[in-house]
């Protein structure tokens, strides 16, 4: 069978290499890539010397034996080249968020409806991360009863020298709840078993960072469900002390246990990431999640070509974002003036 050939337009955010490795090792074959700036494209060469470099993005676009083509391209950006890949008969897989306004959402489900294309967004913290994978096979198998509540966490470390400037404009980066935030709607949205979902409330903030006021450093969401509720948290107040870049958590309450997720470091405790700790009717147990297998890119290959949706289905993946989304304009409505739009 002929592998899957895949090119990437827009490499603005390193989720890139995240998003190529995936489809690597699912045995696809990454044939090109077009990027604008010439510093980004000579770390991707170098990481990536099979791919070509193309001076114009129509060469991928026009070029039918690619089957899939990959962005993590200025956040703001990311809808329009999905749009135009969907137009040239291809697949899409976007770096979260893959959009920044409700508008773009809703041009990109007409334009998916339209042609039938695959638009799948890579949220690396459900999909690229063992314990979260590991936690939906012990829910969907029942071990803590009905889920009712998750509390998602996704602090990060801003870093802010290393930032280009587009990071710090509201409109080209959606703000940090579309952005970060989109992780932890998703988690709930697959956790729970539900698109049926509202925004109850939402904030955002510039807490510390007011050289930079088109930065939102603090968010927060809570969500319902008919059957559960959800709060999410994110910020870019990772201490420079702690060795990794966030301490994402996650916590979900069943009828019947709980599961706690420390996904990328037990603080001040076990070795590496990956920690998964469940509570039921027997006892506490922790479970090492590092050798769990991730099935998305497996996955994804497969729905491409099958034409089916078992990485995740297409409306689950434009709900998170609509949550998401309406959480940042609800947020943005009420807001004090420290929090720039």
């Amino acid at each position: 069978m002929t592998a899957l050939r895949f090119a990437a337009i827009g490499i603005n955010h390193d989720h890139i290499y995240g998003q190529v490795n995936v489809m690597l090792r699912a045995g696809a074959e990454l044939v090109a890539f077009y990027a604008a700036e010439d510093d980004l494209a000579a770390t991707f060469s170098q990481r990536f010397p099979q791919a070509e470099r193309v001076g114009d993005r129509r060469r991928i676009l026009e070029d039918r034996s690619i089957g899939l083509v990959l962005s993590a391209a200025v956040s703001s950006e990311r809808a329009g080249i999905a749009i135009d890949a969907m137009h040239h008969g291809k697949d899409v897989m976007l770096d979260k968020p893959g959009m920044t306004t409700l508008d773009q959402l809703a041009e990109v489900r007409r334009v998916q409806a339209e042609t039938g294309r695959i638009v799948s967004i890579l949220y690396s913290e459900h999909f690229e991360t063992a314990s979260t994978v590991k936690a939906g096979e012990l829910v969907q198998a029942g071990a803590i009863g009905q889920v009712i509540h998750t509390t998602g966490l996704g602090p990060h470390r801003l870093r802010k020298p290393t930032r280009p400037d587009w990071f710090f404009d509201r409109k080209r980066y959606g703000g940090i709840l579309a952005d970060i935030a989109s992780h932890q709607c998703e988690q709930f949205l697959f956790f729970t078993g539900s698109l049926e979902a509202e925004v109850l409330s939402a904030t955002v903030a510039n807490r510390a960072n007011p050289e930079t006021p088109g930065l939102q450093d603090y968010g927060d969401i809570h969500l319902r469900t008919p059957q559960a509720t959800g709060y999410i948290r994110v910020d870019w107040f990772t201490p420079d002390g702690l060795p990794t870049w966030g301490d994402g958590r996650l916590f979900i309450v069943g009828t019947e246990g709980t599961i706690e997720l420390r996904k990328y470091l037990d603080v001040a405790g076990r070795p590496g990431g990956d920690h998964l700790f469940l509570v039921d009717r027997k006892g506490t147990q922790h479970i090492d999640c590092s050798g769990v297998e991730l099935p998305y890119g497996r996955q994804l290959a497969a729905d491409i070509r099958d034409r089916t949706e078992t990485a995740m289905s297409q409306e689950h993946c434009f709900k998170a974002m609509e949550l998401a989304l309406k959480a940042q304009l609800q947020a943005e409505a009420t807001a004090p003036g420290n929090a720039q739009r």
